[in-house]
């Protein structure tokens, strides 16, 4: 599925995060340390290379809503975005800190000069977050700074299971509804 806030255009396609052919940054959901791990992390890490890791260590340790940029290496993607996201439950304000990590993530893209950027479900996976919440917080916040946006042209949502992808478009899609 696929809309139009502003200039932007917003899609949500089910794939994997680390075969995005033609999207200049992707987004890691990453672990404080940077560090290979399960999920998108282990994904893009595995796909990325060893480069990838050699390049995260020294920015590591990183906190909830917090963005750091790195090389893509042998990813199809030119950067990758690291965005910590909060761990259900347990960091607080969720909600707020999980829209924090998709701000700063357009806000480093837009520094520079990112034309078109993919997410995963952010904190939806290990970290414990309720998918309709987190598509809403993602979606909302999407929209919110699409006006904003002058050099980022594309967001895709990339999500790995059809029910993700189910609650993501449901939220594109409330947002033309209201």
């Amino acid at each position: 599925m696929q809309k139009k806030k502003n200039d932007l255009i917003i899609e949500c396609i089910l794939g994997d995060i680390a075969s995005q052919e033609g999207i200049t940054a992707v987004v890691n959901a990453a672990n404080a340390q940077l560090m290979p791990g399960g999920g998108v992390a282990g994904a893009l890490h595995i796909k990325a290379g060893p480069g990838l890791y050699d390049e995260c260590r020294p920015l590591a340790p990183v906190r909830p809503g917090e963005v750091v940029l790195t090389g893509g290496h042998n990813l199809p993607n030119r950067y990758v975005l690291h965005c910590l996201g909060p761990v259900y439950g347990v960091d607080k304000p969720e909600d707020e800190l999980l829209a924090r990590c998709y701000r700063n993530a357009l806000r480093l893209a837009e520094d520079h000069r990112i034309d078109s950027i993919a997410f995963p479900a952010i904190s939806a996976g290990a970290f414990g977050f309720p998918m309709d919440r987190a598509a809403q917080v993602a979606l909302n916040t999407i929209a919110d700074e699409a006006p904003k946006l002058r050099q980022i042209k594309k967001v895709r949502f990339v999500l790995f299971k059809p029910e993700q992808l189910r609650f993501f478009e449901k939220a594109l899609q409330d947002l033309y509804t209201v």
